[in-house]
């Protein structure tokens, strides 16, 4: 068992992986929030996948919610150009990794669930946040911040992964101790998180942060150019990880 957990007192430690049988964790529910669908405008549907694929593993109930609002834009995946004559729904577009099952992230609260889980994905950066924008002086969607500050209250454990974290950096600019996040090894946006008052640790691409004291794990994934293989076992772990807390 790995020893090396962060603790929040400024030095990074690496995650655990333990195998939680599922029948300790039939009853969990978990909440997945979605930014869309397709890496640059939306979630990054292999992360979307892979979370929804390991925490159906460990035996969790899932329901997977999004914002109610029009996207900050949209991006033709074959060119990868902006598609300025159209525009989508982060809901609706959603309900596509969803297969429908999901509701507006204005229905749910934090004491109907065990835990919340982020996948990354330009959306994150885009309709959860503005960072891919603004930058250090993005916006948090309010109802995002709502839900994320409410679990964080009710000590109730949050997953992000990819670049979903630097909208926790937002968040919880003011927690006492200071979260602990990872984006992998991007020295600019790790940089963005700390001047936001988190603290940044490397973290490689299979692998997990945990911020015990914010009960808070998250993990690279597609940050790094990394293999589907490797993604899907940082996700893995980040799922055994966020039970872990609970």
């Amino acid at each position: 068992m790995p020893a090396a957990l962060a603790n929040g007192m400024g030095f990074c430690q690496y995650g655990l992986s333990n195998v939680w049988g599922a029948d300790l964790v039939m009853a969990k529910r978990v909440a997945v929030i979605l930014s869309g669908c397709g890496v640059y405008d939306g979630s990054e549907i292999q992360e979307a996948s892979f979370t929804l694929l390991a925490l159906s593993q460990a035996g969790v109930q899932v329901q997977c919610c999004a914002p109610d609002k029009a996207q900050a834009e949209v991006i033709n995946h074959f060119t990868g150009q902006p598609a300025a004559d159209e525009s989508r729904n982060v809901l609706h577009e959603s309900a596509r990794i969803a297969r429908g099952k999901i509701v507006p992230l204005s229905e749910i609260q934090a004491e109907d669930f065990d835990a919340v889980m982020m996948p990354g994905g330009f959306g994150a950066a885009k309709n959860l946040c503005s960072y891919a924008k603004d930058g250090r002086a993005m916006r948090v969607d309010p109802e995002v911040r709502r839900v994320l500050q409410d679990f964080h209250k009710a000590g109730k454990p949050i997953a992000a992964v990819c670049i979903s974290p630097v909208a926790l950096a937002a968040i919880f600019a003011d927690a006492n101790p200071k979260a602990t996040l990872t984006i992998g090894n991007d020295a600019g946006t790790a940089a963005d998180i700390e001047a936001l008052g988190a603290q940044h640790c490397e973290c490689a691409v299979t692998e997990t942060i945990i911020d015990r004291d914010n009960k808070i794990i998250t993990s690279p994934a597609y940050m790094y150019d990394a293999t589907p293989a490797q993604v899907f076992e940082g996700i893995r772990k980040s799922v055994e990880d966020l039970l872990s807390l609970l």
